[in-house]
Protein backbone atom coordinates (compact mmCIF):
# COMPACT_ATOMS: atom_id res chain seq x y z
CA UNK A 1 0.00 0.00 0.00
CA UNK A 2 1.29 3.44 -1.03
CA UNK A 3 0.05 6.75 0.34
CA UNK A 4 -1.06 8.94 -2.57
CA UNK A 5 -1.41 12.67 -1.82
CA UNK A 6 -2.96 14.50 -4.80
CA UNK A 7 -2.33 17.96 -3.30
CA UNK A 8 -3.58 21.11 -4.98
CA UNK A 9 -4.17 22.35 -8.53
CA UNK A 10 -2.99 19.95 -11.22
CA UNK A 11 -2.10 17.41 -8.54
CA UNK A 12 -5.65 16.04 -8.68
CA UNK A 13 -5.29 15.20 -12.37
CA UNK A 14 -1.81 13.78 -11.94
CA UNK A 15 -3.03 11.41 -9.22
CA UNK A 16 -5.82 10.08 -11.45
CA UNK A 17 -3.41 9.58 -14.34
CA UNK A 18 -0.96 7.70 -12.14
CA UNK A 19 -3.69 5.38 -10.85
CA UNK A 20 -4.69 4.61 -14.45
CA UNK A 21 -1.06 4.03 -15.46
CA UNK A 22 -0.43 1.56 -12.65
CA UNK A 23 -3.75 -0.22 -13.17
CA UNK A 24 -3.39 -0.66 -16.93
CA UNK A 25 0.25 -1.80 -16.62
CA UNK A 26 -0.75 -4.22 -13.84
CA UNK A 27 1.81 -2.84 -11.42
CA UNK A 28 1.04 -4.69 -8.15
CA UNK A 29 0.64 -1.68 -5.86
CA UNK A 30 -2.46 -0.13 -4.36
CA UNK A 31 -2.98 3.47 -3.27
CA UNK A 32 -4.27 4.94 -0.03
CA UNK A 33 -5.51 8.36 -1.18
CA UNK A 34 -5.02 11.18 1.36
CA UNK A 35 -6.02 14.80 0.81
CA UNK A 36 -3.81 17.65 2.03
CA UNK A 37 -2.98 21.23 1.11
CA UNK A 38 -4.78 24.51 0.58
CA UNK A 39 -7.88 22.96 -0.94
CA UNK A 40 -8.17 20.58 2.03
CA UNK A 41 -7.91 23.56 4.38
CA UNK A 42 -10.67 25.40 2.56
CA UNK A 43 -12.95 22.36 2.93
CA UNK A 44 -12.10 21.14 6.42
CA UNK A 45 -9.96 23.81 8.13
CA UNK A 46 -6.69 21.84 8.23
CA UNK A 47 -3.77 21.67 5.80
CA UNK A 48 -2.23 18.38 6.94
CA UNK A 49 -4.93 16.22 8.58
CA UNK A 50 -4.15 13.54 11.15
CA UNK A 51 -5.39 10.89 8.71
CA UNK A 52 -2.48 11.81 6.43
CA UNK A 53 0.04 11.29 9.22
CA UNK A 54 -1.50 7.94 10.12
CA UNK A 55 -1.31 6.83 6.49
CA UNK A 56 2.33 7.88 6.12
CA UNK A 57 3.36 6.23 9.36
CA UNK A 58 1.64 3.00 8.36
CA UNK A 59 2.76 2.78 4.73
CA UNK A 60 6.21 4.43 5.00
CA UNK A 61 6.17 5.22 1.26
CA UNK A 62 4.20 7.98 -0.46
CA UNK A 63 3.92 9.88 -3.70
CA UNK A 64 2.47 13.38 -3.67
CA UNK A 65 1.38 16.09 -6.02
CA UNK A 66 2.22 19.78 -5.56
CA UNK A 67 0.80 21.75 -2.65
CA UNK A 68 0.27 25.52 -2.46
CA UNK A 69 2.73 27.63 -0.45
CA UNK A 70 2.01 31.37 0.01
CA UNK A 71 4.84 33.72 -0.97
CA UNK A 72 5.99 36.34 1.53
CA UNK A 73 3.31 35.67 4.13
CA UNK A 74 0.99 33.02 5.52
CA UNK A 75 1.93 29.47 6.52
CA UNK A 76 5.32 27.90 5.85
CA UNK A 77 5.75 25.30 3.12
CA UNK A 78 3.75 22.14 3.77
CA UNK A 79 6.44 20.18 1.94
CA UNK A 80 9.06 21.48 4.36
CA UNK A 81 6.84 20.57 7.30
CA UNK A 82 6.59 16.96 6.12
CA UNK A 83 10.34 16.74 5.53
CA UNK A 84 11.08 18.06 9.01
CA UNK A 85 8.44 15.96 10.81
CA UNK A 86 9.71 12.69 9.33
CA UNK A 87 13.39 13.66 9.05
CA UNK A 88 13.45 13.14 5.28
CA UNK A 89 16.96 14.53 5.11
CA UNK A 90 17.87 13.45 1.58
CA UNK A 91 16.35 15.22 -1.41
CA UNK A 92 17.34 13.58 -4.71
CA UNK A 93 16.73 15.16 -8.09
CA UNK A 94 18.04 13.32 -11.15
CA UNK A 95 18.66 15.64 -14.10
CA UNK A 96 18.60 13.40 -17.16
CA UNK A 97 17.74 14.37 -20.70
CA UNK A 98 14.76 12.74 -22.39
CA UNK A 99 13.34 12.93 -25.87
CA UNK A 100 14.07 16.05 -27.94
CA UNK A 101 16.42 17.49 -25.34
CA UNK A 102 18.74 14.51 -25.47
CA UNK A 103 22.20 14.89 -26.94
CA UNK A 104 22.94 11.37 -28.24
CA UNK A 105 26.69 11.89 -28.08
CA UNK A 106 26.83 13.28 -24.54
CA UNK A 107 23.46 13.55 -22.74
CA UNK A 108 23.17 15.48 -19.49
CA UNK A 109 23.11 12.91 -16.70
CA UNK A 110 23.68 14.28 -13.20
CA UNK A 111 22.05 13.82 -9.81
CA UNK A 112 21.67 16.51 -7.15
CA UNK A 113 21.65 15.49 -3.48
CA UNK A 114 20.22 18.32 -1.42
CA UNK A 115 20.21 18.35 2.38
CA UNK A 116 16.54 18.61 3.27
CA UNK A 117 16.12 19.54 6.94
CA UNK A 118 18.68 22.21 7.88
CA UNK A 119 20.06 25.52 6.56
CA UNK A 120 17.83 28.59 6.25
CA UNK A 121 14.85 26.33 5.59
CA UNK A 122 14.73 25.45 9.29
CA UNK A 123 12.62 28.61 9.44
CA UNK A 124 14.39 30.22 12.42
CA UNK A 125 13.49 33.86 11.81
CA UNK A 126 12.75 36.88 13.94
CA UNK A 127 11.72 40.48 13.46
CA UNK A 128 14.31 42.54 15.31
CA UNK A 129 12.48 45.77 14.56
CA UNK A 130 9.96 47.09 12.08
CA UNK A 131 12.76 47.56 9.56
CA UNK A 132 15.07 44.61 10.32
CA UNK A 133 14.56 40.85 10.12
CA UNK A 134 16.98 38.00 10.89
CA UNK A 135 17.06 34.48 9.46
CA UNK A 136 19.40 31.95 11.11
CA UNK A 137 21.37 29.47 8.99
CA UNK A 138 21.75 26.15 10.82
CA UNK A 139 24.25 23.54 9.64
CA UNK A 140 25.34 20.51 11.68
CA UNK A 141 28.21 18.14 11.07
CA UNK A 142 26.04 15.03 11.47
CA UNK A 143 23.27 16.39 9.28
CA UNK A 144 25.78 17.21 6.56
CA UNK A 145 27.63 13.92 6.84
CA UNK A 146 24.58 11.69 6.48
CA UNK A 147 23.47 13.55 3.33
CA UNK A 148 26.91 13.45 1.77
CA UNK A 149 27.24 9.76 2.60
CA UNK A 150 24.08 9.09 0.60
CA UNK A 151 25.67 10.91 -2.34
CA UNK A 152 28.90 8.90 -2.13
CA UNK A 153 27.01 5.62 -1.80
CA UNK A 154 24.91 6.51 -4.83
CA UNK A 155 28.00 7.34 -6.87
CA UNK A 156 29.60 4.05 -5.86
CA UNK A 157 26.48 1.97 -6.61
CA UNK A 158 25.86 3.61 -10.01
CA UNK A 159 29.43 3.83 -11.27
CA UNK A 160 29.83 7.60 -11.11
CA UNK A 161 33.49 8.64 -10.69
CA UNK A 162 33.02 11.96 -8.88
CA UNK A 163 31.07 13.73 -6.15
CA UNK A 164 30.98 17.53 -6.23
CA UNK A 165 30.45 19.43 -2.97
CA UNK A 166 28.87 22.86 -3.44
CA UNK A 167 29.21 25.54 -0.74
CA UNK A 168 30.05 29.19 -0.16
CA UNK A 169 32.70 28.26 2.41
CA UNK A 170 34.98 31.11 1.42
CA UNK A 171 32.46 33.52 2.97
CA UNK A 172 30.42 31.45 5.46
CA UNK A 173 33.41 29.77 7.04
CA UNK A 174 31.59 28.30 10.06
CA UNK A 175 28.37 26.96 8.52
CA UNK A 176 29.43 26.11 4.97
CA UNK A 177 32.88 25.30 6.30
CA UNK A 178 31.33 22.63 8.52
CA UNK A 179 29.45 21.11 5.57
CA UNK A 180 32.70 21.05 3.62
CA UNK A 181 34.59 19.43 6.52
CA UNK A 182 31.99 16.68 6.74
CA UNK A 183 32.48 15.95 3.04
CA UNK A 184 36.26 15.97 3.23
CA UNK A 185 36.25 13.63 6.22
CA UNK A 186 33.82 11.25 4.54
CA UNK A 187 35.69 11.21 1.23
CA UNK A 188 38.55 9.34 2.92
CA UNK A 189 36.25 6.29 3.11
CA UNK A 190 35.70 6.35 -0.68
CA UNK A 191 39.16 6.33 -2.27
CA UNK A 192 37.81 5.30 -5.70
CA UNK A 193 35.61 8.40 -5.99
CA UNK A 194 37.01 11.85 -6.71
CA UNK A 195 35.95 14.67 -4.39
CA UNK A 196 35.48 18.03 -6.12
CA UNK A 197 34.77 21.32 -4.33
CA UNK A 198 32.97 24.15 -6.16
CA UNK A 199 31.63 27.46 -4.84
CA UNK A 200 27.92 27.91 -5.46
CA UNK A 201 28.16 31.02 -7.65
CA UNK A 202 30.75 29.33 -9.88
CA UNK A 203 28.62 26.18 -9.87
CA UNK A 204 25.67 28.08 -11.33
CA UNK A 205 27.85 29.30 -14.18
CA UNK A 206 29.49 25.91 -14.77
CA UNK A 207 26.14 24.14 -14.98
CA UNK A 208 25.08 26.49 -17.76
CA UNK A 209 28.40 26.38 -19.60
CA UNK A 210 29.18 22.67 -19.27
CA UNK A 211 26.79 20.47 -17.26
CA UNK A 212 28.39 17.36 -18.75
CA UNK A 213 31.37 17.66 -16.40
CA UNK A 214 29.30 16.78 -13.32
CA UNK A 215 28.07 13.43 -11.98
CA UNK A 216 26.75 13.56 -8.41
CA UNK A 217 26.33 16.93 -6.67
CA UNK A 218 25.91 17.23 -2.89
CA UNK A 219 24.94 20.54 -1.35
CA UNK A 220 22.99 22.37 1.33
CA UNK A 221 19.27 23.01 1.35
CA UNK A 222 19.02 26.48 -0.19
CA UNK A 223 21.76 25.97 -2.77
CA UNK A 224 20.25 22.63 -3.75
CA UNK A 225 16.83 24.17 -4.24
CA UNK A 226 18.21 26.82 -6.59
CA UNK A 227 20.67 24.62 -8.49
CA UNK A 228 18.14 21.84 -9.09
CA UNK A 229 15.70 24.28 -10.69
CA UNK A 230 18.50 25.78 -12.77
CA UNK A 231 19.50 22.29 -13.90
CA UNK A 232 15.90 21.45 -14.77
CA UNK A 233 15.99 24.35 -17.22
CA UNK A 234 18.83 22.63 -19.07
CA UNK A 235 16.65 19.66 -19.99
CA UNK A 236 13.29 21.29 -20.71
CA UNK A 237 11.93 22.46 -17.37
CA UNK A 238 10.43 21.24 -14.12
CA UNK A 239 7.81 19.25 -16.01
CA UNK A 240 10.52 16.69 -16.80
CA UNK A 241 12.26 16.40 -13.41
CA UNK A 242 11.33 13.94 -10.64
CA UNK A 243 12.17 14.20 -6.97
CA UNK A 244 12.49 12.07 -3.84
CA UNK A 245 12.61 12.89 -0.13
CA UNK A 246 14.16 9.98 1.75
CA UNK A 247 14.89 9.43 5.43
CA UNK A 248 15.97 6.33 7.30
CA UNK A 249 12.56 4.65 7.36
CA UNK A 250 10.25 6.71 5.14
CA UNK A 251 10.27 8.10 1.60
CA UNK A 252 8.00 10.61 -0.14
CA UNK A 253 8.31 11.01 -3.91
CA UNK A 254 7.10 14.09 -5.78
CA UNK A 255 7.37 16.06 -8.98
CA UNK A 256 8.98 19.39 -8.22
CA UNK A 257 6.83 21.75 -10.30
CA UNK A 258 4.09 23.89 -8.76
CA UNK A 259 0.33 23.55 -8.57
CA UNK A 260 -0.16 25.40 -11.90
CA UNK A 261 -3.69 26.64 -11.08
CA UNK A 262 -4.00 28.11 -14.59
CA UNK A 263 -3.79 24.56 -15.99
CA UNK A 264 -5.89 22.78 -13.39
CA UNK A 265 -8.88 20.93 -14.77
CA UNK A 266 -7.90 21.51 -18.41
CA UNK A 267 -6.08 18.20 -19.08
CA UNK A 268 -2.97 20.17 -20.09
CA UNK A 269 -0.43 19.33 -17.36
CA UNK A 270 2.62 17.38 -18.50
CA UNK A 271 2.62 14.23 -16.33
CA UNK A 272 6.21 13.26 -17.16
CA UNK A 273 7.78 14.52 -13.92
CA UNK A 274 5.11 12.81 -11.82
CA UNK A 275 5.52 9.54 -13.70
CA UNK A 276 9.32 9.75 -13.34
CA UNK A 277 8.86 10.33 -9.60
CA UNK A 278 6.77 7.17 -9.54
CA UNK A 279 9.66 5.41 -11.28
CA UNK A 280 11.99 6.53 -8.49
CA UNK A 281 9.46 5.10 -6.05
CA UNK A 282 9.41 1.80 -7.92
CA UNK A 283 13.22 1.68 -7.80
CA UNK A 284 13.08 2.30 -4.05
CA UNK A 285 10.64 -0.62 -3.72
CA UNK A 286 12.93 -2.94 -5.75
CA UNK A 287 10.52 -2.89 -8.68
CA UNK A 288 13.02 -1.49 -11.15
CA UNK A 289 11.79 -3.54 -14.12
CA UNK A 290 8.52 -1.60 -14.14
CA UNK A 291 10.40 1.69 -13.72
CA UNK A 292 12.75 0.92 -16.59
CA UNK A 293 9.98 0.21 -19.08
CA UNK A 294 8.09 3.39 -18.12
CA UNK A 295 11.24 5.50 -18.52
CA UNK A 296 11.91 3.92 -21.89
CA UNK A 297 8.36 4.61 -22.99
CA UNK A 298 8.57 8.25 -21.93
CA UNK A 299 11.83 8.70 -23.81
CA UNK A 300 10.35 7.22 -26.98
CA UNK A 301 7.23 9.39 -26.84
CA UNK A 302 9.10 12.61 -26.07
CA UNK A 303 11.53 11.96 -28.92
CA UNK A 304 8.80 12.88 -31.40
CA UNK A 305 6.85 16.13 -31.39
CA UNK A 306 3.67 14.40 -32.57
CA UNK A 307 3.66 12.21 -29.42
CA UNK A 308 4.58 14.98 -26.97
CA UNK A 309 2.47 17.14 -24.68
CA UNK A 310 1.45 20.66 -25.65
CA UNK A 311 3.95 22.39 -23.35
CA UNK A 312 6.72 20.76 -25.41
CA UNK A 313 5.22 21.77 -28.74
CA UNK A 314 3.22 18.61 -29.31
CA UNK A 315 -0.54 18.13 -29.79
CA UNK A 316 -1.36 15.82 -26.88
CA UNK A 317 -3.36 16.48 -23.77
CA UNK A 318 -2.31 14.79 -20.53
CA UNK A 319 -4.83 11.96 -20.81
CA UNK A 320 -3.90 11.28 -24.45
CA UNK A 321 -0.21 11.22 -23.56
CA UNK A 322 -0.91 8.74 -20.75
CA UNK A 323 -2.89 6.50 -23.10
CA UNK A 324 0.01 6.43 -25.56
CA UNK A 325 2.50 5.77 -22.77
CA UNK A 326 0.50 2.77 -21.58
CA UNK A 327 0.40 1.44 -25.12
CA UNK A 328 4.13 2.02 -25.63
CA UNK A 329 5.12 0.36 -22.34
CA UNK A 330 3.01 -2.70 -23.19
CA UNK A 331 4.80 -2.91 -26.56
CA UNK A 332 8.18 -2.68 -24.82
CA UNK A 333 7.29 -5.40 -22.29
CA UNK A 334 6.01 -7.79 -24.96
CA UNK A 335 8.83 -6.87 -27.32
Amino acid sequence: MISLIPGDGVGKELAKLLIRLFKDLQIPLSFDIQEAGKEEYEKHGVYLPDSLFRSLEKNKVAIKGPMTTPIGEGFRSLNVQLRKKYDLYTNIRPIKELGPWKNPDCPIDLVIFRENTEDLYRGVEEMVSDTEAHSIKIITYQGSRRLIKRAFDYALDHGYPKVTLVTKANIMKFTDGLFLKAGRDLAKDYPSIELEEVLVDNMAMQLVLNPYQFNVIATENLYGDILSDLSAGLIGGLGLVPGANIGDDMAIFESVHGTAPDLAGKDLVNPTAFFLSACMMLDYLDMGDYAGSIRQGLDLLLSKKETSTQDLGGPLKASEFTDLLIQKVKEIKHG
